[in-house]
């Protein structure tokens, strides 16, 4: 049975390497800026808590979101499957 080609777009390397160099970039910054901050250290360390669970935070939603679209996916080429099947086996001369 021949199988149609993916319809999914598929990001290239250069694509997540810049994201991931991006993502080290804003946190790294973001780090440096507040051990430079001139604050009380407890400031300065729930403002670091702060960031490292704003981070964590993203990563979980990120993941959420991907999964939430994979799930919709599944269904959506379970409905192609069947409605392929069900064109394949129609026969348009065939009388009633």
């Amino acid at each position: 049975m021949p199988t149609s080609p993916s319809t999914t777009a598929k990001n290239t390397t250069a694509f997540a390497a810049r994201a991931a160099i991006s993502f080290g970039a804003a946190l790294f910054a973001m780090l440096v800026g507040i051990y430079f901050m001139d604050a009380d250290p407890r400031i300065k360390g729930f403002m670091a808590l702060g960031t490292l669970y704003l981070t964590t935070s993203s990563f979980t939603l990120a993941k959420v979101v991907r999964d939430m679209q994979e799930d919709s996916m599944v269904v959506h080429r379970l409905d192609a499957a069947r409605l392929d099947k069900a064109l394949a086996q129609h026969d348009p001369f065939k009388s009633a």
